[in-house]
């Protein structure tokens, strides 16, 4: 009788097209790639559900991806994906000896994910990755889970998971970072100000560059850059001209992520104006890139260096422009937590 092959599968709402799609999901494809590379015997399956908008399989660093192309939020389109996720889990559980499965975010993946294993008796552990954690979460009550199969992103994931549905996830397991994506630090740091992630209004972009604003009374040359693109960027544009900012904020759009990391290097200050963040990768990354890094947020309960936590807008104004002033503040790397690590916690869940 044939032996079949190990298999992990994860289940995620998207995954990148193609390999030169880097700016889809990079923590989870950190993540990913780190699981290959830690487990190079193990034989890893993405099924994705709606993004790519397309119905397919390929293969992304030696890894194998089938695409459902739900693309739509519709009820009925939504129901039929699900469908098609159910079936290509059973082919795959007659193909393979599957180990589990793992699920990204509590919601439509876990939902499929948490009936599939518990009809045919294997592992299965959703990812709580943020605004999952919040209220309203419709998924908690369809699949009622089990403490011992969540998996919170950070400290205060887990908190508020706890706060909000009275369960705690038995385990916290932040994204990691790799640290070879980093080049060389260049000499000089000559960004005083970077902001990257999603134009959306929960990120608050618009207070990025109110305190622009604010710092240029102290430092009329100040130099800020605000990576992404989203539904905020025309309105934050017209903010930063009738603040008399042009010269002051570049709107440097949705790049790479390798381009996002070597800005992050050039950076004194990244500065993380979300009102609600799981963990935030972009703080572990601008940390290791030597930057400081000042956010509402604290995702993990210890301290790190260089991360300066504050509570309300004024404080914030503050507290760059005291790190700013200070000409000895330092930009040694500070690493939070290696993605390598994550992916052998993670896979020790599915006893590989």
């Amino acid at each position: 009788m044939e032996n079949k092959v190990d298999t992990l599968v994860i289940l995620s709402p998207g995954f990148p097209a193609n390999e030169a799609d880097t700016t889809c999901m990079p923590p989870m494809q950190l993540f990913v790639k780190a699981l290959k590379e830690v487990c190079p015997g193990l034989n890893i399956i993405v099924l994705t559900f709606q993004y790519p908008f397309f119905a397919g399989e390929y293969e992304w660093h030696g890894i194998k991806v089938i695409a459902i192309g739900g693309k739509s939020k519709a009820k009925l389109r939504r129901a039929r994906s699900w469908l098609k996720a159910w079936k290509i889990l059973r082919d795959l559980n007659k193909q393979y000896n599957l180990m589990g499965l793992l699920s990204f975010w509590l919601g439509e993946c876990a939902f499929v994910g948490h009936y599939f294993a518990g009809r045919h008796q294997l592992p299965h552990y959703t990812w709580i990755l943020g605004q999952d954690a919040k209220k309203g979460n419709k998924y908690f009550s369809w699949i009622k889970p089990g403490s011992d199969s969540l998996v919170a992103l950070s400290d205060f994931v887990a908190r508020e998971f706890t706060k909000n549905y009275g369960i705690t996830p038995a385990l916290v397991m932040p994204v990691g970072i790799d640290t070879s994506l980093f080049g060389e630090a260049p000499a000089k740091r000559d960004i005083d100000l970077l902001g990257a992630g999603s134009l959306i209004p929960l990120k608050q972009y618009r207070l990025f560059v109110e305190t622009v604003g604010i710092l240029k009374e102290f430092f009329p040359g100040i130099k800020a850059v605000i990576c992404g693109k989203g539904p905020e960027l025309e309105a934050l544009q017209s903010l930063a001209e009738k603040l008399n900012l042009k010269n002051n904020i570049t709107f440097a759009g949705e790049l790479p992520h390798a381009e996002v990391l070597a800005l992050m290097q050039r950076s004194k200050v990244f500065l993380h104006t979300s009102n609600y963040e799981g963990f935030g990768a972009v703080l572990a990354e601008a940390l290791y890139a030597g930057a400081h890094v000042v956010s509402f947020c604290k995702p993990m309960d210890r301290d790190y260096r260089h991360h300066h936590v504050v509570n309300d807008s004024k404080e914030m104004s503050a507290e760059i422009l005291k790190i700013l002033k200070n000409t000895r503040r330092g930009h040694d790397p500070v690493l939070m937590c290696r993605v390598q690590q994550i992916a052998k916690n993670m896979v020790s869940l599915f006893a590989v």
